[in-house]
Protein backbone atom coordinates (compact mmCIF):
# COMPACT_ATOMS: atom_id res chain seq x y z
CA UNK A 1 0.00 0.00 0.00
CA UNK A 2 1.32 3.47 -0.92
CA UNK A 3 1.53 5.97 1.90
CA UNK A 4 -0.67 8.96 1.17
CA UNK A 5 -0.07 12.70 0.97
CA UNK A 6 -3.38 14.49 1.55
CA UNK A 7 -3.88 17.73 -0.37
CA UNK A 8 -6.63 19.83 1.21
CA UNK A 9 -8.29 21.94 -1.47
CA UNK A 10 -9.30 25.49 -0.59
CA UNK A 11 -10.40 26.16 -4.16
CA UNK A 12 -7.18 27.20 -5.88
CA UNK A 13 -6.97 26.88 -9.65
CA UNK A 14 -3.56 25.29 -9.02
CA UNK A 15 -4.62 22.54 -6.58
CA UNK A 16 -4.61 19.85 -9.25
CA UNK A 17 -1.10 20.93 -10.25
CA UNK A 18 0.15 20.15 -6.75
CA UNK A 19 -1.17 16.63 -7.17
CA UNK A 20 0.39 16.37 -10.62
CA UNK A 21 3.81 17.41 -9.33
CA UNK A 22 3.75 14.98 -6.40
CA UNK A 23 2.70 12.11 -8.67
CA UNK A 24 5.62 13.01 -10.96
CA UNK A 25 7.85 12.53 -7.90
CA UNK A 26 6.43 8.99 -7.58
CA UNK A 27 4.50 9.96 -4.44
CA UNK A 28 0.85 8.98 -4.15
CA UNK A 29 -1.49 11.81 -3.20
CA UNK A 30 -5.20 12.56 -3.21
CA UNK A 31 -7.16 15.80 -3.12
CA UNK A 32 -9.85 16.27 -0.48
CA UNK A 33 -12.18 19.20 0.28
CA UNK A 34 -10.69 21.50 2.92
CA UNK A 35 -13.48 20.54 5.35
CA UNK A 36 -13.34 16.76 4.84
CA UNK A 37 -10.05 15.47 6.15
CA UNK A 38 -10.00 11.71 5.56
CA UNK A 39 -10.10 9.22 8.42
CA UNK A 40 -7.27 7.06 7.12
CA UNK A 41 -4.33 5.32 8.72
CA UNK A 42 -2.01 5.68 5.72
CA UNK A 43 -1.63 9.49 5.73
CA UNK A 44 2.06 10.46 5.61
CA UNK A 45 1.93 14.24 5.11
CA UNK A 46 -0.53 17.07 4.45
CA UNK A 47 -0.49 19.99 1.99
CA UNK A 48 -2.83 22.98 2.34
CA UNK A 49 -3.57 24.52 -1.07
CA UNK A 50 -4.05 28.07 -2.19
CA UNK A 51 -7.46 29.71 -2.54
CA UNK A 52 -9.26 32.60 -4.26
CA UNK A 53 -10.43 33.67 -0.78
CA UNK A 54 -8.70 35.80 1.83
CA UNK A 55 -8.16 34.58 5.40
CA UNK A 56 -9.36 38.07 6.44
CA UNK A 57 -12.77 37.71 4.76
CA UNK A 58 -15.88 37.08 6.82
CA UNK A 59 -16.57 34.03 4.65
CA UNK A 60 -12.98 32.77 4.74
CA UNK A 61 -12.60 29.02 4.40
CA UNK A 62 -11.62 27.76 7.83
CA UNK A 63 -9.94 24.58 8.96
CA UNK A 64 -9.17 23.19 12.42
CA UNK A 65 -5.38 22.98 12.37
CA UNK A 66 -5.43 20.69 15.41
CA UNK A 67 -6.56 17.99 12.97
CA UNK A 68 -3.07 17.88 11.44
CA UNK A 69 -0.55 19.77 13.62
CA UNK A 70 1.58 17.44 15.76
CA UNK A 71 0.30 14.52 13.70
CA UNK A 72 1.86 14.96 10.24
CA UNK A 73 4.45 17.07 8.43
CA UNK A 74 2.53 20.01 6.94
CA UNK A 75 3.17 22.23 3.92
CA UNK A 76 1.04 25.37 3.54
CA UNK A 77 0.96 26.92 0.08
CA UNK A 78 -0.15 30.57 -0.33
CA UNK A 79 -3.60 30.60 1.35
CA UNK A 80 -2.49 27.59 3.38
CA UNK A 81 0.55 29.53 4.62
CA UNK A 82 -1.58 32.57 5.43
CA UNK A 83 -4.16 30.43 7.24
CA UNK A 84 -1.48 28.90 9.45
CA UNK A 85 -0.06 32.32 10.33
CA UNK A 86 -3.51 33.81 10.93
CA UNK A 87 -4.74 31.02 13.20
CA UNK A 88 -1.52 30.48 15.19
CA UNK A 89 -0.99 34.09 16.23
CA UNK A 90 0.96 35.58 13.35
CA UNK A 91 -0.24 38.50 11.25
CA UNK A 92 -1.72 38.64 7.77
CA UNK A 93 -2.62 41.99 6.23
CA UNK A 94 -4.21 43.12 2.99
CA UNK A 95 -1.60 44.16 0.47
CA UNK A 96 -1.77 47.58 -1.18
CA UNK A 97 -1.71 45.76 -4.49
CA UNK A 98 -2.23 42.19 -5.56
CA UNK A 99 1.10 40.38 -5.89
CA UNK A 100 0.76 38.30 -9.02
CA UNK A 101 3.54 36.98 -11.19
CA UNK A 102 7.25 36.31 -11.04
CA UNK A 103 9.39 37.28 -8.06
CA UNK A 104 12.91 36.46 -6.92
CA UNK A 105 13.26 34.57 -3.65
CA UNK A 106 16.52 35.29 -1.86
CA UNK A 107 17.82 35.60 1.66
CA UNK A 108 17.45 31.84 1.78
CA UNK A 109 18.50 30.33 5.12
CA UNK A 110 20.05 26.84 4.86
CA UNK A 111 17.28 24.34 5.46
CA UNK A 112 16.34 20.81 4.27
CA UNK A 113 13.46 22.37 2.28
CA UNK A 114 15.99 24.28 0.16
CA UNK A 115 18.53 21.52 -0.44
CA UNK A 116 20.15 21.91 -3.87
CA UNK A 117 18.49 25.30 -4.43
CA UNK A 118 20.35 28.28 -5.81
CA UNK A 119 20.95 31.27 -3.54
CA UNK A 120 18.22 33.16 -5.37
CA UNK A 121 15.38 31.52 -7.26
CA UNK A 122 12.44 32.67 -9.36
CA UNK A 123 9.04 31.91 -7.81
CA UNK A 124 5.42 32.57 -8.79
CA UNK A 125 3.21 34.74 -6.59
CA UNK A 126 -0.58 34.91 -6.67
CA UNK A 127 -2.12 36.52 -3.62
CA UNK A 128 -3.75 39.67 -2.31
CA UNK A 129 -2.64 39.32 1.33
CA UNK A 130 0.83 39.21 2.85
CA UNK A 131 2.24 37.56 5.96
CA UNK A 132 3.75 40.41 7.98
CA UNK A 133 4.50 38.47 11.18
CA UNK A 134 5.06 34.76 11.69
CA UNK A 135 3.62 33.02 14.76
CA UNK A 136 5.63 32.28 17.89
CA UNK A 137 7.68 29.14 17.41
CA UNK A 138 8.27 29.89 13.72
CA UNK A 139 11.14 31.49 11.78
CA UNK A 140 11.44 33.14 8.37
CA UNK A 141 13.64 31.12 6.02
CA UNK A 142 13.31 33.10 2.75
CA UNK A 143 12.14 36.47 1.51
CA UNK A 144 11.65 38.42 -1.67
CA UNK A 145 12.35 42.13 -1.90
CA UNK A 146 8.80 42.77 -0.80
CA UNK A 147 7.50 39.99 1.46
CA UNK A 148 8.04 36.88 3.54
CA UNK A 149 8.43 34.09 0.97
CA UNK A 150 8.80 31.09 3.30
CA UNK A 151 8.75 30.29 7.00
CA UNK A 152 8.86 27.15 9.14
CA UNK A 153 8.29 25.93 12.66
CA UNK A 154 11.38 25.90 14.87
CA UNK A 155 13.03 22.53 15.22
CA UNK A 156 11.38 20.57 18.04
CA UNK A 157 8.57 23.11 18.59
CA UNK A 158 6.02 20.66 17.20
CA UNK A 159 6.12 16.88 16.88
CA UNK A 160 6.25 17.25 13.09
CA UNK A 161 7.60 20.17 11.04
CA UNK A 162 5.37 22.82 9.49
CA UNK A 163 6.56 24.63 6.35
CA UNK A 164 4.78 27.57 4.73
CA UNK A 165 5.30 29.10 1.29
CA UNK A 166 3.80 32.41 0.20
CA UNK A 167 4.37 31.39 -3.44
CA UNK A 168 3.23 28.48 -5.63
CA UNK A 169 5.96 25.84 -6.05
CA UNK A 170 3.68 23.68 -8.20
CA UNK A 171 3.62 26.01 -11.23
CA UNK A 172 6.42 25.88 -13.80
CA UNK A 173 7.14 29.61 -13.31
CA UNK A 174 8.60 28.68 -9.92
CA UNK A 175 11.80 27.45 -11.53
CA UNK A 176 12.94 25.20 -8.67
CA UNK A 177 9.48 24.59 -7.24
CA UNK A 178 9.61 20.89 -8.04
CA UNK A 179 12.89 20.62 -6.09
CA UNK A 180 11.18 22.22 -3.09
CA UNK A 181 8.29 19.76 -3.29
CA UNK A 182 10.79 16.90 -3.66
CA UNK A 183 12.59 18.01 -0.51
CA UNK A 184 9.35 18.26 1.44
CA UNK A 185 7.82 14.92 0.52
CA UNK A 186 11.00 12.84 0.34
CA UNK A 187 13.54 14.42 2.68
CA UNK A 188 11.28 16.00 5.31
CA UNK A 189 8.13 13.84 5.28
CA UNK A 190 9.95 10.64 4.34
CA UNK A 191 7.48 9.59 1.65
CA UNK A 192 8.68 6.60 -0.38
CA UNK A 193 9.03 7.01 -4.16
CA UNK A 194 6.95 3.91 -4.88
CA UNK A 195 4.12 5.31 -7.00
CA UNK A 196 5.24 3.81 -10.31
CA UNK A 197 3.41 2.33 -13.31
CA UNK A 198 4.27 -1.18 -12.12
CA UNK A 199 2.93 -0.48 -8.62
CA UNK A 200 -0.22 1.12 -10.10
CA UNK A 201 -0.90 -2.05 -12.08
CA UNK A 202 -0.12 -4.43 -9.22
CA UNK A 203 -2.25 -2.56 -6.67
CA UNK A 204 -5.16 -1.93 -9.05
CA UNK A 205 -5.36 -5.54 -10.24
CA UNK A 206 -5.21 -6.81 -6.65
CA UNK A 207 -7.98 -4.41 -5.64
CA UNK A 208 -10.11 -5.43 -8.62
CA UNK A 209 -9.73 -9.12 -7.79
CA UNK A 210 -10.80 -8.46 -4.22
CA UNK A 211 -13.72 -6.21 -5.22
CA UNK A 212 -15.08 -8.24 -8.14
CA UNK A 213 -14.51 -11.74 -6.80
CA UNK A 214 -16.11 -14.19 -9.21
CA UNK A 215 -18.53 -11.62 -10.66
CA UNK A 216 -18.79 -10.71 -14.34
CA UNK A 217 -18.31 -7.17 -15.68
CA UNK A 218 -19.72 -5.36 -18.69
CA UNK A 219 -17.82 -2.39 -20.05
CA UNK A 220 -18.31 0.12 -22.82
CA UNK A 221 -15.26 0.76 -24.98
CA UNK A 222 -14.68 3.87 -27.07
CA UNK A 223 -11.41 3.06 -28.76
CA UNK A 224 -9.76 5.73 -26.62
CA UNK A 225 -6.94 5.40 -24.13
CA UNK A 226 -9.01 5.57 -20.94
CA UNK A 227 -11.56 2.86 -21.66
CA UNK A 228 -8.93 0.64 -23.29
CA UNK A 229 -6.58 0.76 -20.31
CA UNK A 230 -9.44 0.35 -17.83
CA UNK A 231 -10.68 -2.70 -19.72
CA UNK A 232 -7.16 -4.13 -19.87
CA UNK A 233 -6.80 -3.81 -16.09
CA UNK A 234 -10.15 -5.48 -15.47
CA UNK A 235 -9.30 -8.20 -18.00
CA UNK A 236 -6.02 -8.91 -16.21
CA UNK A 237 -7.96 -9.25 -12.96
CA UNK A 238 -10.91 -11.41 -14.10
CA UNK A 239 -10.09 -12.63 -17.63
CA UNK A 240 -12.99 -13.83 -19.77
CA UNK A 241 -15.56 -12.67 -17.21
CA UNK A 242 -15.19 -9.20 -18.76
CA UNK A 243 -17.65 -8.45 -21.61
CA UNK A 244 -16.98 -5.31 -23.66
CA UNK A 245 -19.37 -3.33 -25.83
CA UNK A 246 -18.57 -0.69 -28.43
CA UNK A 247 -21.60 1.46 -29.27
CA UNK A 248 -22.04 3.28 -32.56
CA UNK A 249 -23.99 6.32 -31.39
CA UNK A 250 -23.87 8.02 -34.77
CA UNK A 251 -21.48 10.62 -33.34
CA UNK A 252 -18.19 8.83 -33.97
CA UNK A 253 -15.48 9.92 -36.37
CA UNK A 254 -15.79 8.78 -39.96
CA UNK A 255 -15.28 4.98 -40.29
CA UNK A 256 -14.44 4.79 -36.59
CA UNK A 257 -16.87 2.00 -35.70
CA UNK A 258 -15.22 -0.52 -38.03
CA UNK A 259 -11.67 0.72 -37.35
CA UNK A 260 -12.03 0.46 -33.57
CA UNK A 261 -13.48 -3.05 -33.66
CA UNK A 262 -10.56 -4.13 -35.81
CA UNK A 263 -8.00 -2.44 -33.55
CA UNK A 264 -9.12 -4.53 -30.56
CA UNK A 265 -8.61 -7.85 -32.31
CA UNK A 266 -6.32 -10.20 -30.41
CA UNK A 267 -6.67 -8.46 -27.02
CA UNK A 268 -9.17 -10.96 -25.60
CA UNK A 269 -11.68 -8.34 -24.50
CA UNK A 270 -14.84 -10.18 -25.69
CA UNK A 271 -15.94 -7.10 -27.61
CA UNK A 272 -19.34 -6.73 -29.25
CA UNK A 273 -20.30 -3.92 -31.62
CA UNK A 274 -23.76 -2.38 -31.16
CA UNK A 275 -25.29 -0.16 -33.86
CA UNK A 276 -27.45 2.47 -32.17
CA UNK A 277 -26.87 5.54 -34.34
CA UNK A 278 -30.53 6.12 -35.17
CA UNK A 279 -31.51 5.89 -31.50
CA UNK A 280 -29.09 8.68 -30.53
CA UNK A 281 -29.60 10.96 -33.52
CA UNK A 282 -33.38 10.80 -33.31
CA UNK A 283 -33.32 11.60 -29.59
CA UNK A 284 -31.08 14.64 -30.18
CA UNK A 285 -33.43 16.21 -32.72
CA UNK A 286 -34.28 19.78 -31.71
CA UNK A 287 -31.82 19.91 -28.79
CA UNK A 288 -29.11 22.57 -29.00
CA UNK A 289 -28.04 23.42 -25.44
CA UNK A 290 -24.67 21.73 -24.65
CA UNK A 291 -25.52 20.34 -21.21
CA UNK A 292 -28.87 19.07 -22.48
CA UNK A 293 -27.11 17.23 -25.31
CA UNK A 294 -24.64 15.68 -22.89
CA UNK A 295 -27.42 14.47 -20.64
CA UNK A 296 -29.41 12.94 -23.51
CA UNK A 297 -26.32 11.14 -24.79
CA UNK A 298 -25.40 9.94 -21.30
CA UNK A 299 -28.91 8.62 -20.66
CA UNK A 300 -28.97 6.75 -23.96
CA UNK A 301 -25.64 5.10 -23.21
CA UNK A 302 -27.18 3.81 -19.99
CA UNK A 303 -30.30 2.64 -21.87
CA UNK A 304 -28.18 0.67 -24.34
CA UNK A 305 -26.14 -0.84 -21.53
CA UNK A 306 -29.36 -1.82 -19.78
CA UNK A 307 -30.64 -3.57 -22.91
CA UNK A 308 -27.34 -5.40 -23.33
CA UNK A 309 -27.19 -6.37 -19.66
CA UNK A 310 -30.47 -8.27 -20.04
CA UNK A 311 -28.61 -10.56 -22.43
CA UNK A 312 -25.89 -11.08 -19.79
CA UNK A 313 -27.72 -12.04 -16.60
CA UNK A 314 -24.49 -12.97 -14.80
CA UNK A 315 -23.09 -9.42 -15.13
CA UNK A 316 -23.12 -7.48 -11.86
CA UNK A 317 -20.74 -4.62 -12.61
CA UNK A 318 -20.36 -1.86 -15.20
CA UNK A 319 -16.77 -0.83 -15.89
CA UNK A 320 -15.96 2.76 -16.86
CA UNK A 321 -12.82 4.60 -17.89
CA UNK A 322 -13.41 7.60 -15.63
CA UNK A 323 -10.18 9.48 -14.87
CA UNK A 324 -9.29 12.18 -12.37
CA UNK A 325 -9.83 15.24 -14.62
CA UNK A 326 -13.35 13.93 -15.43
CA UNK A 327 -14.15 13.91 -11.73
CA UNK A 328 -12.59 17.30 -11.05
CA UNK A 329 -14.45 19.01 -13.91
CA UNK A 330 -17.80 17.37 -13.21
CA UNK A 331 -18.62 17.74 -9.55
CA UNK A 332 -17.51 19.98 -6.71
CA UNK A 333 -16.07 17.18 -4.60
CA UNK A 334 -12.63 18.73 -4.20
CA UNK A 335 -13.42 21.92 -2.39
CA UNK A 336 -15.30 25.06 -3.37
CA UNK A 337 -14.66 24.83 -7.09
CA UNK A 338 -17.53 25.02 -9.55
CA UNK A 339 -18.75 22.50 -12.06
CA UNK A 340 -17.36 23.30 -15.52
CA UNK A 341 -19.21 20.61 -17.44
CA UNK A 342 -20.84 17.28 -16.77
CA UNK A 343 -19.34 14.02 -17.99
CA UNK A 344 -21.67 11.16 -18.83
CA UNK A 345 -19.40 8.70 -17.03
CA UNK A 346 -19.29 10.57 -13.72
CA UNK A 347 -21.80 10.67 -10.91
CA UNK A 348 -22.90 7.09 -10.41
CA UNK A 349 -25.48 4.92 -12.14
CA UNK A 350 -29.28 5.03 -12.12
CA UNK A 351 -30.99 2.41 -9.97
CA UNK A 352 -32.72 0.84 -12.96
CA UNK A 353 -29.41 -0.42 -14.32
CA UNK A 354 -29.05 -2.67 -11.27
CA UNK A 355 -25.28 -2.81 -11.71
CA UNK A 356 -22.43 -1.73 -9.47
CA UNK A 357 -19.81 0.66 -10.85
CA UNK A 358 -16.12 -0.17 -11.13
CA UNK A 359 -13.70 2.60 -12.19
CA UNK A 360 -10.07 1.43 -12.01
CA UNK A 361 -8.65 4.73 -13.33
CA UNK A 362 -10.73 7.16 -11.28
CA UNK A 363 -7.73 8.61 -9.41
CA UNK A 364 -5.29 8.75 -12.34
CA UNK A 365 -4.30 11.61 -14.61
CA UNK A 366 -4.15 11.02 -18.35
CA UNK A 367 -0.37 10.66 -18.56
CA UNK A 368 -0.50 8.10 -15.74
CA UNK A 369 -3.15 6.18 -17.65
CA UNK A 370 -0.82 5.95 -20.65
CA UNK A 371 2.04 4.76 -18.42
CA UNK A 372 -0.20 2.06 -16.96
CA UNK A 373 -1.27 1.05 -20.47
CA UNK A 374 2.34 0.72 -21.56
CA UNK A 375 3.06 -1.39 -18.48
CA UNK A 376 0.14 -3.63 -19.43
CA UNK A 377 1.40 -4.01 -22.99
CA UNK A 378 -1.49 -2.17 -24.66
CA UNK A 379 -0.56 -1.61 -28.34
CA UNK A 380 0.96 1.79 -29.13
CA UNK A 381 -1.66 2.59 -31.80
CA UNK A 382 -4.29 2.55 -29.06
CA UNK A 383 -2.23 4.31 -26.39
CA UNK A 384 -1.25 7.11 -28.76
CA UNK A 385 -4.75 7.89 -29.98
CA UNK A 386 -5.93 11.40 -29.32
CA UNK A 387 -8.53 11.83 -26.58
CA UNK A 388 -12.07 11.92 -27.93
CA UNK A 389 -14.99 13.22 -25.84
CA UNK A 390 -17.55 10.73 -24.57
CA UNK A 391 -20.43 12.59 -26.29
CA UNK A 392 -18.37 12.45 -29.50
CA UNK A 393 -19.33 14.81 -32.30
CA UNK A 394 -22.44 15.65 -30.29
CA UNK A 395 -20.39 18.44 -28.74
CA UNK A 396 -18.32 19.20 -31.83
CA UNK A 397 -21.39 19.93 -33.93
CA UNK A 398 -22.39 23.10 -32.13
CA UNK A 399 -26.06 23.73 -31.58
CA UNK A 400 -28.74 21.40 -32.92
CA UNK A 401 -27.50 18.13 -34.39
CA UNK A 402 -28.66 16.75 -37.73
CA UNK A 403 -27.37 13.82 -39.75
CA UNK A 404 -26.10 16.17 -42.44
CA UNK A 405 -24.18 18.31 -39.93
CA UNK A 406 -22.61 15.19 -38.44
CA UNK A 407 -21.57 14.09 -41.93
CA UNK A 408 -19.95 17.45 -42.64
CA UNK A 409 -18.08 17.36 -39.34
CA UNK A 410 -16.92 13.79 -39.96
CA UNK A 411 -15.62 14.59 -43.40
CA UNK A 412 -13.74 17.69 -42.23
CA UNK A 413 -12.35 15.87 -39.21
CA UNK A 414 -11.10 12.99 -41.36
CA UNK A 415 -9.22 15.35 -43.68
CA UNK A 416 -7.73 17.19 -40.69
CA UNK A 417 -6.60 13.94 -39.01
CA UNK A 418 -5.15 12.50 -42.23
CA UNK A 419 -3.07 15.62 -42.79
CA UNK A 420 -1.73 15.49 -39.21
CA UNK A 421 -0.80 11.83 -39.59
CA UNK A 422 0.79 12.22 -43.02
CA UNK A 423 2.80 15.26 -41.93
CA UNK A 424 4.07 13.66 -38.71
CA UNK A 425 2.22 16.13 -36.50
CA UNK A 426 -0.36 13.71 -35.07
CA UNK A 427 2.02 12.31 -32.45
CA UNK A 428 3.38 15.77 -31.61
CA UNK A 429 0.04 17.12 -30.33
CA UNK A 430 -2.32 16.09 -27.55
CA UNK A 431 -5.67 16.34 -29.30
CA UNK A 432 -7.14 17.63 -32.54
CA UNK A 433 -10.55 17.80 -34.12
CA UNK A 434 -12.91 19.75 -36.34
CA UNK A 435 -15.81 21.72 -34.87
CA UNK A 436 -18.79 22.55 -37.07
CA UNK A 437 -20.03 26.02 -36.16
CA UNK A 438 -23.75 26.92 -36.22
CA UNK A 439 -23.11 29.78 -38.62
CA UNK A 440 -23.12 30.06 -42.38
CA UNK A 441 -21.25 32.62 -44.39
CA UNK A 442 -21.12 33.86 -47.97
CA UNK A 443 -18.47 32.44 -50.26
CA UNK A 444 -17.74 32.08 -53.92
CA UNK A 445 -16.75 28.89 -55.74
CA UNK A 446 -16.22 29.21 -59.46
CA UNK A 447 -18.82 31.68 -60.62
CA UNK A 448 -21.37 30.68 -58.00
CA UNK A 449 -22.26 32.31 -54.72
CA UNK A 450 -22.31 29.93 -51.75
CA UNK A 451 -23.84 30.20 -48.31
CA UNK A 452 -22.34 27.35 -46.33
CA UNK A 453 -21.01 26.29 -42.94
CA UNK A 454 -17.78 27.22 -41.17
CA UNK A 455 -15.45 24.69 -39.55
CA UNK A 456 -13.08 25.56 -36.71
CA UNK A 457 -9.97 23.43 -36.34
CA UNK A 458 -8.89 22.79 -32.73
CA UNK A 459 -5.42 21.40 -32.01
CA UNK A 460 -3.81 21.58 -28.56
CA UNK A 461 -0.80 20.42 -26.58
CA UNK A 462 -1.25 19.24 -23.00
CA UNK A 463 0.00 16.73 -20.44
CA UNK A 464 -3.17 15.79 -18.60
CA UNK A 465 -5.97 17.87 -20.13
CA UNK A 466 -6.24 20.17 -17.11
CA UNK A 467 -4.43 22.94 -19.01
CA UNK A 468 -3.66 23.20 -22.71
CA UNK A 469 -1.81 25.39 -25.22
CA UNK A 470 -2.90 25.73 -28.83
CA UNK A 471 -0.57 23.90 -31.19
CA UNK A 472 1.58 26.03 -33.48
CA UNK A 473 0.95 24.09 -36.67
CA UNK A 474 2.86 25.36 -39.74
CA UNK A 475 0.98 27.84 -41.90
CA UNK A 476 1.60 25.68 -44.95
CA UNK A 477 -0.03 22.68 -43.27
CA UNK A 478 -3.04 24.72 -42.16
CA UNK A 479 -3.41 26.13 -45.66
CA UNK A 480 -3.38 22.64 -47.17
CA UNK A 481 -5.93 21.35 -44.65
CA UNK A 482 -8.22 24.32 -45.27
CA UNK A 483 -7.99 23.95 -49.04
CA UNK A 484 -8.82 20.24 -48.96
CA UNK A 485 -11.78 20.68 -46.61
CA UNK A 486 -13.32 23.47 -48.66
CA UNK A 487 -12.71 21.71 -51.98
CA UNK A 488 -13.75 18.21 -50.91
CA UNK A 489 -16.60 18.78 -48.43
CA UNK A 490 -19.60 20.31 -50.15
CA UNK A 491 -21.42 22.39 -47.55
CA UNK A 492 -18.32 24.00 -45.96
CA UNK A 493 -16.82 27.14 -47.44
CA UNK A 494 -14.77 28.59 -44.58
CA UNK A 495 -12.12 27.19 -42.18
CA UNK A 496 -10.74 28.96 -39.09
CA UNK A 497 -8.10 27.92 -36.53
CA UNK A 498 -8.71 28.16 -32.77
CA UNK A 499 -5.77 29.74 -30.91
CA UNK A 500 -7.31 29.76 -27.41
CA UNK A 501 -5.57 28.28 -24.36
CA UNK A 502 -7.13 26.35 -21.47
CA UNK A 503 -7.85 28.20 -19.25
CA UNK A 504 -9.74 30.38 -19.99
CA UNK A 505 -11.17 28.31 -22.86
CA UNK A 506 -11.83 24.58 -22.57
CA UNK A 507 -10.45 22.09 -25.09
CA UNK A 508 -13.90 21.22 -26.40
CA UNK A 509 -16.21 24.05 -27.44
CA UNK A 510 -19.26 22.59 -25.70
Amino acid sequence: MNELVVILDFGSQYTQLIARRLRELNVYCEIYPFNKFPNRSDVKAVVLSGSPFSVLDDNALDFDLDTIINKYPVLGVCYGAQLISHKLGGQVLKSDKREYGKAIMNGIIPDPLFNNLESSSQVWMSHGDSITKVPDGFEIIAKTSEIVAAYKSNDGYYNYPIYCLQFHPEVTHSIQGKDILYNFVHEIAGCPANWTPASMVTETVARLKETLGEDEVMMGLSGGVDSTVAASLIHRAIGSRLHCIFIDNGLLRKDEFEEVLKSYEGMGLNIKGVKANDLFLDALTGISEPEAKRKVIGKLFIDVFEDESHQMPAVKWLGQGTIYPDVIESVSVHGPSVTIKSHHNVGGLPDKLKLNLVEPLRMLFKDEVRKVGKELGVPAHLLNRHPFPGPGLGIRVLGEITREKVRLCQEADKIFTNHLQNSGWYDKVWQAGAILLPVQSVGVMGDERTYEFTVALRCVNSIDGMTAEWSHLPYELLASISSDIINQVKGINRVVYDISTKPPATIEWE
